[in-house]
């Protein structure tokens, strides 16, 4: 299952931050937890309303965006 199953946007939940489906969840609280230590056994402990597959979901989503980032720099002219 692909990450597009799981994490949507919708303008109408929290601004159009991407959340797991279903839920007021978004994409980077969960990234966030898994960045303080969080496991995968405290999230679900936490918040019974998603599963191990959400959080693989929303990692996959963080990776794809990191991915399609394009870095451009620009180009200063001295004096």
């Amino acid at each position: 299952m692909t990450w597009q199953k799981r994490i949507v946007v919708d303008p109408g939940i929290l601004v159009g931050k991407p959340v797991i489906k279903g839920t007021r969840l978004a994409v980077e609280f969960i990234v966030d937890l898994l960045a303080q230590g969080w496991t995968e056994k405290e999230i679900l402990r936490n918040y019974p309303g998603i599963t191990r597959a959400d959080i693989h979901a929303c990692l996959a989503y963080a990776s794809a965006s990191l991915h399609a980032e394009r870095v451009y720099p620009l180009q200063l002219e001295l004096a």
